[in-house]
């Protein structure tokens, strides 16, 4: 992903994502930079925290990267996975009811969530919940749709 420009966010849109943030996931995204990045050959919404993509708008929604949720580890929103999904969803698949061991039942149908692995709680993807958290947990069926993972141009982008 080529950059076509960065600049600095003004306080009031660095305090509209915070608070979304903070609202979603229960968790204060604090850096000394906020700066946004649009790309030449991307559609990718960026904001890089003291120069790391932290946060992405999906849908125009501020949210966590899977970097961003590993350097602030969110307190809601978050469905764990179990080992033998770990592969599956760290290449992007989207997430099915029998390799989910947890999810936030506080999650509504269409929010964002973040997706971790059970054994040392590092998140692996972004996704869209297709259904309420407390009917994630089951033997069948699709409920997260993945839109950012690890290994993916947003993941791999550095500057």
């Amino acid at each position: 992903m080529q950059v076509k420009s960065r600049h600095h966010l003004r306080g009031d849109e660095i305090d509209a994502i915070v608070e979304a943030i903070e609202a979603g996931l229960g968790v204060t995204v604090e850096g000394d930079a906020f700066e946004e990045v649009e790309f030449k050959d991307s559609d990718w919404e960026v904001v890089l925290v003291d120069g790391e993509p932290l946060v992405a708008f999906f849908d125009d929604e501020p949210f966590l990267t899977v970097k961003g949720a590993n350097a602030f580890p969110p307190e809601h929103n978050v469905v764990t996975v179990d080992a033998g999904a770990v592969s599956f969803v760290s290449d992007g698949a989207n997430v099915m009811r029998p390799g989910i061991t947890e999810a936030d039942d506080s999650i509504d149908e269409g929010e964002l969530v973040a997706i971790a692995e059970e054994t040392h709680g590092k998140v692996l993807a972004i996704g869209r919940a297709e259904v309420d958290g407390d009917d994630m947990v089951g033997d069948s069926g699709r409920v997260i749709e993945s839109i950012h993972h690890v290994g993916d141009e947003l993941y791999q982008f550095s500057v």
